[in-house]
C-alpha cells in the first residue's frame, strides 16, 4: 500500500508541474489571488458533492482542522506568488521546496520520533539535486537574500507544516472530506483577500472579459479540477500511509516536473547541470525507497 500510495503523491507531483505549463499564458488575464479563489472554489464544490453523503460526519474537529489546513494553504500560496514578483524563477523553486529538509526536522519534536538517518540523506541530496535543476545561470547567488527570497522561505515554511498536520489529521478523520473543507477554507480566504490585494504586479483586477476567454477557461477548469481536487486529494489520502518526511519529499518532484514539462511544451533549453540534478534527485527517491526495503530483507 505504501508504494501505491508513493506513487500516488508522485502523480500528484506530475499534475501540478504541469499546471506552470497550463497557466502560463491565464496569469496575463486572472490576477494571482483571484486564481486562487477560482481554482478552490470549483474544487470545494466538485468534491463536497462528491462526498456529500459523508457530510454527516462532520462536527467541530473537522471545521477546526479543515480551517487550520486551508489557512495554510491560502498563506502558502499567496507567499509564493508574491516572493516570485521580487525573486528569480528558480530560485522561487529551489526555495520553496526549503519543506523537503524542514519536514523530517519539524515533525522529530512533533512526534516524538526522529526520523531514519536515511530520510535525512535522500532529504539532503533530493535538496541539491532541485537546486541543480532550478538554480540556472542568471538566477543569482543563494546568497544574496532579498524579500522576495524570504517570503519564498516562509511560503516552505507553510508547506512544511501543512504536510505534517495533514498526516496528523488524517490518522483519525476522513481525508476526503478533510479535503473538501480545507477546500473550502483556502477558497474563502482568497475571496476575502482579493479585493484588498490591488497591487497589479501581484493581483491584477479580476475582468468577466478575460474570464470568458476559452483558454482561460479550460486552465480554470484545470487548476480547479486536476491540479487542485485530484492533485491534493491523492496527496492527502496517501499521507494516510507514506511517512511525512518521505512524502515532502516526493511532492518536490512538482518543480522537476515543472521543469520537463517546460522542456516538452515550451521547449526551453536543458543543461548538463539540470541533468546532474535529474540524476541527484533520481538518488535521492531510490534511498527514500529502497533503503527500507533492503534493510527490512537483510538476515
Amino acid at each position: 500500500m505504501e508504494t501505491l500510495c508513493s506513487a500516488g503523491i508522485v502523480l500528484a507531483a506530475a499534475i501540478w508541474g504541469f499546471a506552470f505549463v497550463v497557466v502560463k499564458d491565464s496569469l496575463a488575464y486572472v490576477g494571482a489571488i483571484w486564481m486562487i479563489a477560482i481554482r478552490f472554489t470549483i474544487a470545494a464544490i466538485l468534491l463536497l458533492l462528491v462526498c456529500c453523503r459523508r457530510l454527516k460526519k462532520l462536527d467541530a474537529s473537522y471545521w477546526r482542522h479543515g480551517a487550520v489546513l486551508g489557512t495554510l494553504i491560502f498563506l502558502a500560496y499567496s507567499f509564493q506568488t508574491v516572493g516570485c514578483d521580487y525573486t528569480s524563477a528558480g530560485k522561487n523553486a529551489f526555495l520553496t521546496s526549503v519543506y523537503v529538509i524542514l519536514v523530517p526536522l519539524i515533525s522529530w519534536p512533533v512526534y516524538r520520533k526522529r526520523p531514519s538517518w536515511h530520510v535525512f540523506l535522500a532529504a539532503i541530496v533530493f535538496f541539491v539535486g532541485i537546486g541543480f535543476v532550478a538554480l540556472q545561470e542568471g538566477s543569482g547567488s543563494l546568497l544574496e537574500m532579498n524579500i522576495g527570497d524570504i517570503l519564498t522561505l516562509v511560503c516552505g515554511i507553510f508547506y512544511g507544516i501543512h504536510i505534517i498536520l495533514i498526516a496528523r489529521y488524517d490518522k483519525k478523520e476522513d481525508p476526503v472530506l478533510l479535503t473538501a473543507l480545507q477546500f473550502l477554507f483556502t477558497a474563502l480566504w482568497a475571496w476575502l483577500a482579493s479585493p484588498l490585494i490591488t497591487n497589479p504586479a501581484v493581483n491584477r483586477p479580476l475582468e468577466l472579459e478575460a474570464l470568458a476567454k476559452p483558454a482561460t477557461i479550460l486552465s480554470m477548469l484545470y487548476l480547479g479540477v486536476l491540479s487542485t481536487m485530484l492533485a491534493y486529494l491523492l496527496q492527502n489520502v496517501c499521507l494516510k500511509y507514506v511517512p511525512s518526511s518521505l512524502g515532502s519529499l516526493f511532492m518536490s518532484l512538482e518543480a522537476v516536473f515543472g521543469v520537463v514539462f517546460g522542456i516538452l511544451f515550451l521547449h526551453e533549453d536543458v543543461s548538463p547541470r539540470m541533468l546532474l540534478g535529474f540524476a541527484l534527485i533520481f538518488a535521492a527517491i531510490l534511498i527514500a525507497e529502497l533503503f527500507p526495503k533492503w534493510k527490512g530483507s537483510r538476515p
